[in-house]
């Protein structure tokens, strides 16, 4: 084995070593694969802010004596998308009861319903109330 062979296998071991590879001329150039693999990096860590949801508020039908049974009905068909059945029972669970929840929305649509449905009643002389609380 002459000098120049023993110089080219020991530069082969320390390039396999090293992450080098060799060039045309003989020259050893860093590998880019490897080298990017053994450069010291930090792990950065970002704090994401995460949005909550909106409380959410419910809607309360609140008895009177003068408001038609009927009127309560056709506002919680058309104000609250409910079907006969069910604005039958919500209108008859406030009746018995004193109050009862109509519905829970986002706190401003829950507002928005409550105030069109009381006007609406309002509109037609009748005492009828819809208010909104915050959900536990």
């Amino acid at each position: 084995m002459d000098a120049q062979s023993g110089a080219c296998e020991t530069a082969w071991r320390l390039s396999r070593r090293s992450g080098f590879r060799f060039a045309d001329k003989g020259h050893a150039q860093p590998n880019r694969a490897s080298a990017m693999g053994k450069l010291a990096t930090k792990t950065r860590t970002a704090t994401r802010l995460k949005t909550e949801r909106p409380r959410l508020h419910k809607v309360i039908l609140v008895n009177d004596d003068y408001t038609p049974r009927e009127f309560v009905v056709i506002i919680l068909k058309s104000e609250f998308r409910m079907n006969e059945e069910h604005a039958y029972t919500v209108m008859m669970t406030a009746h018995r009861r004193g109050s009862c929840v109509v519905a829970v929305y986002a706190q401003d649509i829950a507002e928005t319903k409550a105030t069109r449905a009381t006007d609406a009643g309002r509109a037609k002389g009748y005492p009828l109330l819809f208010t909104t609380e915050p959900e536990e």
